[in-house]
């Protein structure tokens, strides 16, 4: 479904990421793991068409996405959720997820999607009406989920949605992903807590100073010595 071919990103003389290569196939969840500073935020972007690549390709549903407009790329159904969350605070709960779905013209569809958010997020539905920035952080990383959702998504980007939010939480987000895999969307998730990230993946990279550097399934990097010394604590 997606596939990155020996990409290279550019910050002027600096190489972010160097010449990398993964795929999400449709159905999975797979994780990209790593330090800060490794370039998982760098490839997010640049598969979501917000940072053009210096070589390299992108392929999504077998199509080269990586010189086309984050706009456009977002109507061939790949959602970025970002890191920080980044939902709109001026505006309500309810608002936020209308734009989620501005490039869909099928009213009942989204009518049928509002309910079925707000089934998977019941404290949203509770809050529709309540300004965005007067959310907690947990509640925002869940706003921005579902905005996310509103776009029909066939893949979700999903960068650090643990950031910042509480065990309990992190593990309510985790299991809201899972269920969002189930109902047939494949995901790629950047994520500093490996522990978790890893235990949910089907497979994962290890992406190290632009390079990656370690592939398996999730159990077999959850089981990695070199993985649980680095990124578990072990």
């Amino acid at each position: 479904m997606l596939k990155v071919e020996n990409l290279h990103v550019s910050y002027g003389m600096i190489d972010a990421v160097k010449g990398i290569d993964f795929e999400v196939n449709d159905g999975e969840i797979v994780a990209l793991i790593g330090a800060n500073g490794a370039g998982k935020t760098t490839t997010m972007h640049t598969i979501s068409g917000l940072i053009k690549p210096k070589s390299g390709s992108v392929l999504f549903d077998g199509k080269d996405i990586s010189k086309i407009s984050a706009n456009r790329i977002v109507g061939l159904g790949l959602i970025q959720v970002p890191e920080g969350r980044r939902t709109f605070s001026a505006m309500t709960v309810e608002e936020n997820l209308k734009l989620g779905a501005y490039l869909r013209k099928d009213k009942p569809g989204i009518d049928s999607d509002f309910a079925k958010v707000y089934k998977l997020f019941p404290r949203l539905f509770e809050r529709k009406k309540q300004l965005a920035g007067t959310l907690s952080g947990g509640e925002q990383q869940m706003l921005a989920m579902a905005r996310a959702l509103m776009s029909k998504p066939k893949m979700l980007l999903l960068d650090e949605p643990s950031m910042g939010l509480s065990p309990l939480l992190v593990r309510e987000i985790f299991d809201i992903i899972k269920t969002i895999n189930e109902d047939g969307v494949s995901i790629l998730l950047v994520e500093q807590n490996a522990k978790m990230a890893l235990a949910i993946a089907d497979r994962a990279y290890v992406l190290e100073t632009g390079r990656i550097t370690m592939t398996g399934t999730g159990q077999e990097l959850s089981d990695s010595e070199e993985v649980k010394k680095a990124y578990l604590g072990g």
